[in-house]
């Protein structure tokens, strides 16, 4: 079907009045939307080129009938409406316009930075009133490359819930803050666990405030991963101590922040502004109907998110929010970095105006996210920021589903295998996940199983990963596809797909708890599913310590070796070649004279996806083994030599002279 990217046409709602494009709404170019603080007193302004009247309305109370007052805003130019307030009548307040002869639903403004219980109302206050002892010092651990980092996805609830966590502020944000937590027999826990680990900084799922949990029930304890947005500059509600105080949530996210930053560790934060929560009822909607949407050619939503809508990040207003949005969770939160929700969505002009913008805040802050859609987009592909389109982007990663299936298999078919549960023909996937999604000579590009090019500009642009919060766990998923297999075969395949992960080049991404096997019962979308499904079982890791102790040095052995990091294709093709071996279930390469200032000078990396043992050859040299038969140990295992030697089943062999 044809489609519309910056026109409107006529559709049900009678709209007659407004203006024929939206391409003819005014832009406003003033960094002061929404609410501010003025020397005597407040400023409030909101966009609306299409209302004929707005109100301001005020309440005592975030919930409940308790209007006290109501006033209304003045309309200037470009679509701006706006009051001055001396002393608001009422702590918080809601807007309502009139288009069309209709006044629409009372709502916050999209710039809303604090709000009551469910995110309904505004409050007049400002985040910095609230911030800890110290904040002006914070910062989080500075990044030369996104290569350099070790990233470990997490919810909120699911680091605490678990009775076995040892953390008191159970599902809440205050659990992040709490030091030297175990479980019962003293291993440890929640932030004490994560600086154990070594993982360089933590995403969260969205933490913003969300719409699918009643903030004003939390005895319920429901469960959602939060990618129904409500208000995209408020941290969530149902992770505060107290949802019905507007500076809690503020304060103790901030909390979070500061503990995190303070043992090296930084925050990602998962937003998704590739859709909003509701459609025709969204406050964008509102406000100005339809204009932050795209649609179809019969003026219906489009729905490339899956969510019953999709934003239209090109229009000058939507951009600019999406920029000043991030820019703010920079600036008031200093966050470290964005996971981009359904990326392929939005245009490849907005994320690097964003990139660009950040950079700006600090260099240190870098951007990833998925590059496709859920559906069909009314915008071209070409324009879009879609995995394909990867090399136009700047400053920004990818996620490399080609890895993540090409290791374990197929993710929407749970028998289907990869290449280390034995399945042949995806070789040069491997390959091409090695080498960071780049142009490489080895790489035979027609036998990829998603791509037919390479993808990433420089190998800093691809996300390797295997499991995330989508889809089975890698456990879950290795306990579906090879069911003959005994448990202590399958820990060998997990620790063997994330060595790969940890040494390819790009940036690793981790599922947390993956580092003891996390399980949430086969259950392989778990958004909505209770903490029973979602939980981290901190009690597993001391069952499967070893596998622990294994990520823990695996994450280390990165760290100290820039080989596996490099930040260049020019270096990747110079320095890292792959062996002639003929056989489809085994992978072999060598990283050469001290790649990327690597104090080893000769590196040679093996893969066995094979339920079988294998015969490899040794090139000349003295080779002492790093990872060896699922052990792994910088100091040195075993010593070969020029020859052939056995790689075992389903396990890589690290080499060094």
């Amino acid at each position: 079907m044809a489609a519309l990217i910056g026109s409107f046409v006529q559709c049900s709602g009678n709209l007659e009045s407004l203006p024929k494009s939206f391409d003819d709404y005014p832009v406003y170019k003033g960094k002061d939307l929404g609410l501010t603080k003025q020397s005597d007193g407040w400023s409030l302004k909101v966009w609306s080129p299409v209302a004929s009247e707005m109100k301001i309305h005020f309440y005592t109370e975030g919930d409940g009938d308790n209007r006290v007052d109501s006033d209304n805003l003045q309309k200037g130019e470009n679509g701006i409406w706006s009051i001055e307030i001396e002393e608001p009548a009422g702590p918080f307040y809601t807007f309502q316009a009139r288009i069309e002869n209709e006044w629409k639903a009372e709502v916050v403004d999209p710039y809303v930075k604090l709000v009551g219980v469910n995110g309904k109302r505004g409050y007049f206050g400002l985040p910095s009133d609230v911030d800890p002892p110290g904040w002006d010092q914070d910062a989080g651990p500075v990044t030369r490359n996104i290569v350099d980092v070790t990233i470990y996805e997490l919810h909120v609830r699911d680091l605490s819930m678990d009775e076995s966590s040892g953390i008191s502020n159970k599902g809440k944000f205050l659990g992040f803050t709490e030091a030297g937590t175990t479980t019962k027999n003293g291993i440890k826990t929640g932030l004490a666990h994560l600086k154990e680990l070594g993982v360089t900084h933590i995403h969260l799922l969205p933490s913003f405030d969300y719409r699918s949990i009643d903030e004003s029930s939390l005895e319920k304890n429901i469960f959602n991963w939060g990618y129904d947005p409500q208000n995209y500059n408020v941290p969530e509600g149902s992770y505060a101590t107290d949802p019905f105080d507007p500076m809690a949530r503020v304060r103790e996210f901030k909390m979070l922040v500061k503990a995190l930053h303070e043992n090296g560790i930084g925050v990602i934060l998962d937003v998704v502004y590739n859709h909003t929560g509701p459609t025709e009822g969204s406050l964008f909607n509102q406000l100005v109907p339809k204009y932050y949407y795209r649609l179809w050619e019969d003026g219906s939503f489009s729905d490339a998110a899956a969510c019953n809508n999709e934003t239209a990040s090109e229009r000058p207003m939507f951009r600019k929010f999406m920029i000043e949005s991030m820019r703010y969770w920079v600036e008031e939160y200093h966050i470290d970095g964005f996971r981009v929700d359904l990326m392929g969505i939005h245009d490849i002009e907005t994320m690097n105006l964003i990139t660009g913008e950040l950079e700006k805040i600090n260099p240190s802050v870098f951007v990833y996210g998925e590059g496709w859609t859920a559906s069909a987009s009314p915008l071209p592909d070409s324009l879009r920021a879609l995995k394909g389109n990867t090399y136009m982007l700047d400053r920004v990663s990818a996620f490399s589903d080609d890895l993540r299936d090409g290791i374990k298999g197929h993710w929407a078919t749970k028998e289907d295998r990869g290449f280390v549960t034995g399945k042949v023909g995806i070789k040069e996937t491997i390959k091409f996940g090695i080498v960071g999604s780049t142009d490489h000579p080895q790489v035979n590009y027609d036998n990829i199983n998603y791509s037919d090019h390479p993808w990433a500009r420089e190998p800093w642009q691809t996300m390797n990963y295997v499991s995330c919060h989508d889809d089975l766990t890698l456990w879950d998923k290795l306990n579906w596809s090879i069911p003959e297999a005994t448990d202590a075969e399958r820990i060998e395949i997990h620790k063997l797909a994330n060595t790969i992960v940890l040494t390819s080049q790009g940036a690793p991404f981790l599922h947390g708890g993956v580092d003891f096997l996390r399980s949430k019962g086969g259950n392989h979308n778990s958004f909505e599913s209770p903490d029973s499904v979602n939980r981290i079982r901190w009690d597993n890791k001391e069952k499967y310590y070893d596998v622990f102790s294994y990520y823990q040095k695996l994450i280390q052995l990165r760290k100290d070796h820039p080989a596996f990091r490099m930040t260049t294709t020019n270096d990747v093709k110079k320095h890292l070649e792959f062996l002639d071996i003929e056989d489809p279930l085994v992978i072999g390469y060598r990283l050469s004279q001290n790649a990327n200032s690597d104090p080893w000078e000769e590196i040679l990396v093996y893969f066995n996806g094979s339920p079988e043992d294998k015969v490899i050859s040794i090139p000349a040299g003295n080779w002492i083994s790093v990872i060896d038969g699922g052990e792994i140990s910088q100091a040195g295992i075993n010593k070969y030599k020029e020859g052939s030697t056995t790689l075992k089943t389903r396990s890589a062999l690290i080499l060094h002279n």
